[in-house]
């Protein structure tokens, strides 16, 4: 049977060969945006690491120009005593310009046990911003005032650096940085990774250094955490009281909420666009297959009519088309797959290796799906034809 099948689409190479190579630049391209959807589904699932519900951002620049470090900490605790004292403001944290959901990002690098780790997010915060954005802590603590006179710089780092660096063992007291770093940190903390980019990308490395008495100078954000019951007037009071303070200084007042929705947003474009790009190769196969097979059926009416007149029921007739169908689409899968699988074997774009094994299976399933409904009605076509009518005509 295969061995006739085999005959079969050999006798009709050129035709074939067309329709293998579309069914094959079609599974490539099915292949890229299953691998879009399961890496974004594969971080999707995994908790947020923050809660972002009722936290305002304060974007604010120039407020005060000083050189004079005690003074600009006067300037901001006297700051942040106002904002606290107002009933809606339950917590807030002065933090550099990488807040979550924003397009800042500040990241570095260091090499542990002569393993180079890049991409490392850095983030330099207040005591209080743990309480802010309600950060899950998975072992030790978060920084308090006894951290400013430690021998070693203390730090937080997220479970993603952590086990990067120390696998399953314990993090907290050890040291970290740079082999090279005769001044290295040590962790006092390790936090649940934040995704700081929305739902849909990782949370990366992360690493949190306590802000100094310097900080104030390159600060450019107030994360306010405020309750429920906060609204318009109270955000119209808030712009007001910022305002008249920082007189010279540019005020805006962002929801993390409003931020993640747009962040999410831009997140989605490169899985748009390659959905875009596969529908029209997804029609374009469609619309060969079912030229292909159209064209074999005319061509192969006498062929059709001789079995039929032989005693070839309607239904085998339509599975053999069928059944020719499916054989050219595994050719175009075992030649796609075979690239596909490079992917995991040599680790490209550092992804798991489940994420593209999901995204092959999908793949080979969705293709024959596709082939079989486009071979399903031009089969019936064929089992249609009588005997002598195709007998006449040839």
């Amino acid at each position: 049977m295969f061995k006739h099948l085999f005959k079969l689409i050999w006798n009709k190479k050129k035709q074939n060969f067309l329709l293998m190579s579309e069914i094959l630049i079609s599974f490539l391209v099915i292949f890229a945006v299953f691998t879009l959807m399961a890496y974004y589904y594969n971080n999707y699932k995994k908790p947020m690491g923050l809660d972002y519900e009722n936290v305002w951002v304060v974007n604010y620049n120039n407020a005060y120009a000083t050189k004079s470090t005690d003074s600009l900490n006067t300037y901001y605790e006297t700051l942040r005593q106002t904002l606290k004292a107002m009933p809606q403001v339950s917590e807030l944290s002065f933090c550099s310009d990488n807040v979550p959901f924003s397009q800042n990002t500040w990241q570095g690098g260091m090499t542990v046990k002569g393993k180079k780790i890049d991409h490392i997010n850095e983030f330099a915060v207040e005591d209080s911003y743990d309480k802010t954005l309600n950060l899950k802590i998975i072992e030790g603590r978060w920084f308090n005032k006894g951290d400013a006179v430690a021998k070693n710089k203390p730090i937080v780092i997220n479970d993603e650096l952590k086990e990067e660096i120390f696998g399953n063992e314990p993090a907290v007291g050890k040291l970290i940085g740079d082999d090279a770093d005769k001044n290295k940190m040590r962790v006092i903390g390790v936090i649940q990774g934040v995704k700081i980019k929305g739902d849909y990308l990782p949370s990366g490395y992360g690493q949190y250094q306590r802000a100094d008495t310097g900080s104030f100078h390159g600060f450019g954000k107030i994360m306010i955490k405020v309750t429920p019951d906060a609204d318009a007037a109270f955000e119209g009071h808030l712009y007001k009281t910022l305002a008249n303070y920082m007189k010279n200084s540019d005020i805006e007042i962002e929801h993390l909420t409003n931020k993640r929705t747009s962040t999410n947003y831009f997140s989605v474009v490169p899985i748009i666009v390659l959905s875009i790009v596969s529908c029209f190769l997804i029609i374009n196969v469609a619309l060969g297959l079912f030229g292909v097979l159209w064209y074999n059926i005319n061509k192969r009416r006498g062929e059709i009519g001789l079995r039929r007149a032989i005693g070839a029921t309607g239904k085998s007739v339509s599975g053999q088309l069928v059944s020719e169908s499916m054989l050219v689409a595994t050719l175009s899968l075992i030649v796609g797959t075979f690239f596909a699988v490079q992917f995991p074997l040599l680790n490209v774009f550092n992804l798991q290796a489940g994420i593209y094994i999901t995204a092959i299976i999908l793949s080979i399933i969705f293709i024959y799906l596709l082939v079989l409904v486009c071979s399903l009605y031009p089969g019936k076509q064929a089992a249609a034809i009588y005997p002598a009518v195709a007998l006449h005509e040839e």
